[in-house]
């Protein structure tokens, strides 16, 4: 099956969409609490972060997160590498562990994005990628993780210290990205969603995954041929990098 699904594939996705999302809410509302209450006490308000991201068929949407930038920082580019000087000491380990997303599953309640799918993209991204490779992406709502997040969580600790490091994003990152989220949406089915989830969750704790991360992205960056994109499908249902 590919997406998007017929109607009943749509359905199914989106009914666990919500029953998942808003048992995850009330599971980690705790936890999101605290969260929320450190970065107030340390980093100041707001405690959330609202940015513009290009969602399904193009619309525009305001994607959470709990804030990691210090307020008012000024927009140095697309991207935010480890060593960005806009990062607060709160913030990289929020974002190291991905738990500065935990906002977005209100995004999914709402029905802005789904639990899995293609990460939703800054309009400066949508923009540089080919029309039919941007139209296809678009065809779905983004979502909170995805294969490409399972490869290259660990971008942005290899993207420090690289002076090009934008640059090099655009050429190949982003192309890369792209690859593996068409090739998730051709071989889309409900239970490689169930491991794309648990996969995000075990491997960003994972000291070894996140090297084998850098690693992979670093190959990416090199431009060899570490991963092609019709291997994706196979290491995702695996379980196994490569």
């Amino acid at each position: 099956m590919a997406l998007p699904a017929p109607l009943g594939g749509r359905v199914i996705k989106r009914a666990m969409d919500i029953g998942v999302a808003l048992a995850a809410m009330l599971l980690l509302a705790p936890l999101m609490l605290g969260i929320a209450i450190v970065v107030a006490r340390r980093s100041g308000r707001p405690v959330l972060y609202r940015e513009p991201r290009v969602g399904r068929h193009g619309r525009t949407f305001t994607l959470l997160k709990f804030r990691t930038l210090y307020p008012g920082s000024t927009t140095l580019g697309s991207i935010a590498p480890e060593d960005d000087p806009r990062i607060t000491p709160v913030g990289l380990p929020l974002r190291r562990s991905r738990l500065d997303e935990l906002p977005q599953l209100y995004n999914v309640l709402v029905g802005d994005m789904s639990l899995v799918g293609p990460r939703p993209m800054v309009q400066a991204h949508a923009d540089a990628l080919d029309h039919a490779t941007r139209q296809q992406i678009l065809s779905v709502r983004p979502g909170v993780t995805d294969p490409a997040s399972v490869l290259f969580f660990a971008e942005d600790a290899v993207l420090a210290g690289r002076p090009n490091a934008e640059a090099e994003y655009f050429q190949r990152l982003l192309p890369a990205k792209a690859r593996v989220q068409l090739d998730y949406l051709q071989h889309w089915h409900l239970l490689l969603d169930l491991r794309v989830m648990l996969q995000t969750v075990a491997r960003v704790w994972s000291p070894q995954a996140r090297e084998d991360s850098k690693r992979r992205v670093e190959a990416i960056l090199a431009q060899e041929p570490f991963v092609l994109a019709s291997d994706i499908r196979d290491q995702t249902e695996a379980g196994k990098d490569p």
